[in-house]
């Protein structure tokens, strides 16, 4: 494939090409993100802010003209589609309120008459973000780094290259600087050549394990700094005195929000043995009752899968489980109409092993599974490779907090399911990634943290 192709998972119809970039126009828009960095790095916070809460009105302004480029390129329902852009826009003015303060110099007593840390940026930052939250991934990573005075390259997702060229377009319509926020529409072949270019001066990415290995490595080989946020297999852990009726509802919504298609959904169900059939009954009447169809009726809650592929690969998981002893309660067939659909699917008797287990299924699976008491639940959520997001619900909030601190993972929730938030550190420990994005430390990522020594 030499181009990127927005292919409509609801119809499998392909209505957009776009062409993968010469060599001389990466050049181009490579010099014109470091020419761009040394004057953008001068700018004011004031004046970034000024950008930054330009376009999320410009975000809020257009929510029902931009959500249904996100619905149509990869599926999610409508409604979903909406939401997102809102927080697209609530991180713009997080971060243009808050970037000063949370880059502000920090004092030190030393032996130094003053002594201080200061927070600085680097310049063009690589960003290689996905599909399956196509506007949210972007801003996530561009509101905190232009606030702190880098420009951004966009390297997207193949399959949705019209969320990458409309994020594009609304930040020159914002303000920024032309070089300040540009796409690259490139193979994954040439992002060693970029990460090797010494004007790009760091990493990020959202992605697969395989990807985030394949960026790390590549980026540690040049010295440069990188974010990885990978995939996940949380847990979603409940324990004999949960609240029943809220652990299954949200469970659901953790489970099957975007499609299923999410890194922090709920995966993994681990069920305290004295209340799993009953969790287990009420869990599968509720995702009986899932409506799914085209994504563009606001009242459907299930899309497509993004992709034919992913789909296919979902299904073996769930087949490859079945295989090795799991029960099929509900779903697990791969409907025979257009689209990339796959139903609400519910496997019961799931131990480590399987797919269902050990392997992040991307989108509506549910995996059920028992164990003996606390102990036994606590040591089958850490037992992954993964450690990005698990909550864990019962009435005893104190035990919940004390079961929350002990779970391997980057986003521990308690009665609640796992979710971003621009006040709060996002990210994963394990093979779900390494670095932070989002709040303080979000930001400070990439900047040069600065000790400033000054005698008398």
């Amino acid at each position: 494939m030499m181009e990127f192709r927005s292919i409509n998972p609801t119809t499998g119809e392909t209505f957009r090409y776009v062409e993968f970039m010469e060599l001389d126009e990466i050049e181009e828009r490579v010099q014109r993100a470091a020419d761009t960095f040394l004057d953008f790095r001068a700018t004011s916070f004031e004046e970034r802010a000024t950008w930054m809460n330009r376009l999320g009105e410009l975000l809020e302004q257009h929510v029902e003209t931009l959500a249904p480029i996100l619905t149509r390129e990869m599926g999610k329902p409508i409604r979903q589609a909406e939401a997102e852009i809102r927080k697209c826009a609530w991180a713009c003015r997080y971060f243009a309120e808050h970037a000063e303060q949370f880059l502000a110099p920090i004092p030190r007593e030393t032996d130094a008459q003053r002594s201080y840390i200061t927070f600085q940026p680097l310049g063009p930052i690589l960003a290689i973000m996905p599909w399956n939250f196509p506007f949210w991934q972007v801003i996530r990573f561009a509101a905190p780094a232009l606030m702190a005075g880098n420009v951004a390259l966009l390297k997207h997702a193949p399959n949705v290259p019209e969320c990458a060229l409309t994020l594009e377009e609304l930040f020159t319509e914002a303000g920024f600087p032309r070089g300040a926020f540009q796409n690259l529409f490139v193979d994954v072949y040439q992002i060693p050549n970029l990460l090797e270019d010494w004007r790009i001066r760091g990493a990020t990415l959202t992605g697969s394990v395989r990807a985030g290995r394949a960026v790390g490595a590549e980026a540690g080989k040049v010295i440069k700094k990188s974010v990885l946020e990978l995939g996940g297999s949380d847990p979603f852990v409940v324990l004999e005195d949960a609240d029943l009726e809220k652990a299954v509802t949200t469970g659901i919504q953790a489970r099957m929000q975007n499609n299923g298609q999410s890194c922090i959904a709920a995966k993994r169900f681990i069920l305290v043995r004295s209340i799993a059939d009953a969790f287990i009954e009420r869990f599968v009447e509720e995702m009986k009752a899932i409506n799914m169809g085209d994504p563009m009726d606001p009242e459907v809650q299930l899309g497509p899968i993004a992709r034919a592929d992913l789909r296919d690969q979902l299904h073996d998981q769930v087949t490859r489980s079945v295989a090795a002893g799991a029960r099929l309660l509900l779903g697990g067939t791969i409907p025979q109409n257009s689209g990339f659909f796959y139903p609400p699917t519910v496997l019961t008797q799931v131990t480590p092993g399987m797919p269902a287990f050990d392997e992040e299924t991307f989108g509506p699976v549910a995996a059920m599974i028992v164990a003996e008491n606390e102990q036994d639940a606590l040591r089958l959520a850490n037992l992954s490779r993964y450690g990005l997001g698990g909550a864990v619900f019962t009435r005893d909030i104190e035990r919940g907090e004390r079961f929350a601190l002990q779970m391997e993972c980057g986003n521990a929730f308690v009665n609640g399911m796992v979710k971003s938030d621009p006040r709060l550190p996002f990210g994963g420990v394990k093979e779900s990634g390494y670095g932070r994005e989002l709040s303080e430390f979000g930001i400070r990522e990439f900047t040069n943290i600065k000790t400033v020594w000054i005698g008398s």
